[in-house]
């Protein structure tokens, strides 16, 4: 008998792989065997899914900091917690879509005439919210590495870990939070303002474990973060807004509203014509 993942030949009698380590599967995929596979690998609190979930919270600095030093057995790799975070963030907004479409309209927090914008940016972020991800950890490593530019704990690729640590566990934790929404009865921009400030509160709490920092060097990193952010955020504004311009974007939004604002008035000359 050989092993099926690396061809490697065994005994009759071997449940595990000793070249690869892989296990021996001898049975049948049936329903019984695959939710005894799904339960094993997720709901076991030996397993590593939910070890590395459990721990990010209680010590991130042994999850995170291991896995730069070189451990890479105890923890679910950076990678795939990545991996899983996003996948299970596209389920979230597939039910979020399929069942609980209320909660996706943000018309009743937005500015009058800016509704049908700000469905359309949540419905542009819903739809590339895995390439939003990828683009978050790159900006925030590099922000965290100029912050903190004093300690030379961590290199930016270190740095890069960090964040996809940080950012999988809470998209996943934004599960909880989510279906916490839904029953609160919160739409989805309700949500978004807990969950950044869930993120902010955590990702300090996380910083602070792994440089070892003060309650004051806590605050003037934090503060100096959410600095660089606002003007890397403003510039990028800008950039958006000078190319919706010269796109003529900006005209036939500015078009839409004044449209939306006309039948506004319409509607109510009518009714006040009326009574």
């Amino acid at each position: 008998m050989n092993c099926k993942n690396c061809n490697h030949q065994l005994s009759e009698h071997a449940d595990y792989c000793e070249s690869c380590g892989g296990k021996v599967i001898r049975n049948r995929l049936t329903m019984k065997n695959l939710i005894g596979s799904f339960s094993e690998q997720f709901l076991n609190y030996d397993n590593k899914f939910l070890r590395t979930f459990l721990d990010l919270f209680s010590k991130p600095e042994a999850v995170i900091g291991s896995y730069i030093d070189g451990t890479r057995k105890r923890y679910v790799n950076v990678v795939s917690y990545f991996a899983i975070s996003i996948t299970l963030a596209g389920i979230q907004l597939y039910f979020l879509n399929k069942f609980f479409p209320e909660v996706m309209d943000l018309s009743s927090i937005s500015v009058e005439g800016s509704e049908e914008m700000n469905n359309k940016n949540l419905a542009f972020v819903s739809e590339y919210q895995s390439l939003i991800m990828m683009f978050y950890v790159p900006l925030y490593a590099l922000i965290s590495k100029v912050v903190f530019f004093n300690y030379k704990k961590y290199n930016y690729t270190e740095h890069l870990v960090i964040y996809m640590y940080i950012l999988s566990q809470m998209t996943i934790f934004g599960l909880f939070l989510t279906l916490t929404g839904v029953i609160m009865g919160w739409n989805m921009g309700i949500m978004g303002m807990v969950a950044i400030s869930i993120q902010i509160i955590y990702t300090v709490y996380c910083l602070k474990r792994l440089f070892d920092l003060s309650i004051a060097s806590v605050i003037l990193k934090t503060l100096l973060f959410l600095v660089v952010l606002f003007i890397l955020f403003f510039i990028f504004s800008m950039i958006m807004a000078v190319i919706m311009l010269k796109s003529g974007a900006m005209e036939e939004m500015k078009q839409a509203r004044e449209a939306q604002k006309a039948v506004s008035y319409s509607i109510s000359s009518a009714m006040n014509w009326t009574s």
